[in-house]
């Protein structure tokens, strides 16, 4: 049995959740919108609208925690195909898109293309870790106004998995939800069987953006789940301690709990604790520092006490390369932060800290994944598996190769890797003695020339063009 690991005790998590509040009843969140000011201040929060600012009392977040929906489900365009968060499942997502794209490890980035979008779709449907297909790249050469409405066409036609899209805003969100109701045939069907999730990430330090209020405004009262991930930087935007950055980290999560609860009480919520720090060398964020395992794990700890799915960022790194950094990073973190008992990682096939796309990443990523939910299921002891009439029976000097015992058992006990070598030194050489990059490059080159996804009706991949054909003559040419 997998004990789930911690870093830090009750206490600790505790004095953590107390600074939250005090944060955000002394200090307060932003808040540039005027609806949500005045749903914040009726419902008793202190607001000082000329400063667009809302101090929120302990009573309103722990309302909030105990209103907050605490499992949830996203559904593909086949409805078998499905992301749980809250049910201890082990959910990983490609990325919805990065502005770089990477053709072949070390080579030059470039601006990623719709072609490129397509492909980063067809490889996350193919690999069998990835539940959640994002699109890998933005579509550059698609226009910025509705970019996040064709990407998300373009998602549901090439997949039949559950899908993340980055939405702009809400205006654009009006057509992303218009693509997925049409998919479950109704809104009401959408709300019964929902296929995204709003995202909204506060801009620390205790800032949210009006455009991400649209989405989270939205999204509540539609009764979509919202996940809430702000990305505090320890000694940029946050303090340097870790400890400090996760109080503030959570007081902005808190906030957004709070506000989603007022417009759609009840609304699932995924707790997206997902700090990082501040390279004091380069100043750049980091993605693969072993402080991104330690707070990613208190992160979870933290979203386990008030009863909610967790969302951190690890399984990255920050390598440009798919070298050794890149493993050791992403292995340790991931493997942590899985421990911890997370319900989704970091988003998967990036390359640095959100430096570029690279679909050998994405592969090489999946296999990992193979590895780290290898390690979760762990083993079973008792009769049958310790074997003690088996030994017995093999006695001194036997082999268990050809025992009925070994090949009853070892499909079920011993986990083969797909792209990992093992084999002899010879074979390897013989083989061409290719590096994990070359492995994962012809696995690129065969998934994009063989594999076929479930194929969408015609009818409604006309109707879904339809909606991005309206959304582009109203945001373009209107």
């Amino acid at each position: 049995m997998i004990h789930r690991l911690s870093v830090s005790n009750e206490a600790e998590i505790l004095a953590v959740h107390d600074a939250s509040l005090a944060i955000l009843r002394d200090v307060g969140v932003q808040i540039p919108k005027a609806e949500v000011l005045r749903v914040l201040a009726e419902a008793g929060a202190g607001v000082d609208f000329s400063q667009q600012a809302a101090r929120i009392p302990e009573e309103m977040v722990a309302e909030a925690l105990d209103r907050a929906g605490k499992q949830f489900i996203l559904y593909g365009r086949d409805k078998t195909r499905v992301a749980r968060f809250g049910y201890g499942d082990f959910v990983l997502v490609s990325s919805p898109g990065q502005f770089s794209w990477v053709e072949e490890d070390g080579a030059a980035r470039r601006d990623p293309t719709s072609e490129d979008a397509r492909q980063g779709i067809l490889v996350g449907d193919a690999l069998e870790h990835i539940t959640i297909v994002g699109a890998l790249g933005m579509a550059l050469d698609i226009p910025t106004a509705i970019r996040d409405v064709w990407m998300a066409a373009e998602l549901v036609k090439g997949t039949s998995k559950p899908t993340h899209v980055w939405v702009a805003n809400g205006t654009t969100l009006r057509y992303i939800l218009e693509i997925y109701e049409a998919v479950m045939g109704s809104a009401e069907a959408h709300r019964q069987y929902p296929m995204i999730a709003g995202f909204v990430e506060p801009i620390s330090p205790l800032r949210f953006a009006e455009t991400g209020l649209e989405i989270l405004v939205t999204c509540a009262r539609y009764g979509l789940p919202l996940f809430f991930a702000p990305m505090v930087q320890a000694a940029a935007t946050g303090p340097a301690t870790l400890a400090g950055t996760l109080a503030l980290e959570n007081a902005e999560i808190l906030a957004g709990i709070v506000i989603a609860q007022l417009f759609g009480p009840g609304c699932p919520v995924c707790y997206g604790g997902i700090p990082h720090i501040m390279d004091m060398r380069t100043l750049q964020i980091s993605f693969g520092s072993p402080e991104q395992g330690l707070m990613a794990v208190a992160m979870t700890q933290m979203a386990h006490t008030y009863g909610l799915p967790v969302y951190i960022n690890v399984g990255l790194s920050d390598s440009k390369r798919v070298d050794a950094q890149s493993g050791l990073e992403r292995g340790m973190t991931l493997l942590m932060g899985a421990l911890a008992g997370a319900d989704t990682f970091g988003h998967m096939g990036i390359l640095g800290a959100d430096q570029a796309a690279s679909l050998e990443q994405l592969i090489v990523d999946n296999e990992m994944a193979a590895y780290v939910r290898r390690v979760l299921r762990g083993f079973a002891v008792n009769e049958q598996t310790i074997a003690l009439e088996v030994i017995k029976r093999v006695g001194i000097g036997g082999n268990f190769l050809a025992d009925k015992h070994t090949v009853a058992h070892f499909r079920e006990e011993l986990w083969l890797p797909g792209l990992f070598d093992r084999r002899d030194w010879q074979s390897w050489w013989d083989g061409g003695a290719q590096s994990m990059v070359e492995r994962a490059r012809e696995k690129k080159r065969r998934i994009l020339s063989q594999h076929s996804p479930e194929p969408i009706d015609p009818a409604l991949a006309r109707e879904i063009d339809g909606i991005v054909a309206a959304a582009r003559r109203e945001l373009i040419s209107g």
